[in-house]
């Protein structure tokens, strides 16, 4: 149980640092996963609001696994991933600018990934004795 706690404390921690530098602008790639796409301030503080709530969630419930909230994380991350790689396979980065090189999306994708099956992997372990 307390290894899959660090890893829903280390998503807390993940989303509350994505939340802040969206908020204040600052493209730092794993925590702006299109770092070097254009993006208007706007869509960068809805992010911000978006990450904090994600934040939040994972902290209530790194803070008391329950098996539904685990699940829950683990359904919501199978359908980001799904959807970051439906935009990587799909979007035109390199006609939005030549500087733009996808292969980082792929790679903090993948990254993202392998959170998710170390998240999954513990859960099966443990979730006999969290509760529901």
């Amino acid at each position: 149980m307390k290894t899959i706690k660090i890893l829903l404390f280390g998503g807390a921690m993940y989303f509350f640092l994505m939340a802040f530098v969206h908020a204040i602008g600052l493209k730092i790639p794993g925590l702006y996963i299109y770092f070097n796409v254009p993006s208007y301030p706007y869509q960068d503080k809805i992010i911000s609001l978006l990450a904090f709530g994600w934040a939040t969630f994972f902290f209530a419930v790194a803070s008391n696994p329950v098996k539904r909230l685990v699940e829950s994380i683990l359904l919501s991350g199978a359908a980001a991933i799904i959807m970051l790689t439906y935009i990587n396979l799909t979007t035109d980065f390199t006609g939005l600018s030549g500087a733009i090189h996808p292969k980082w999306f792929y790679l903090q994708a993948a990254a993202l990934f392998v959170y998710w099956l170390l998240l999954f992997w513990h859960y099966n372990k443990t979730k006999k004795i969290l509760p529901l």
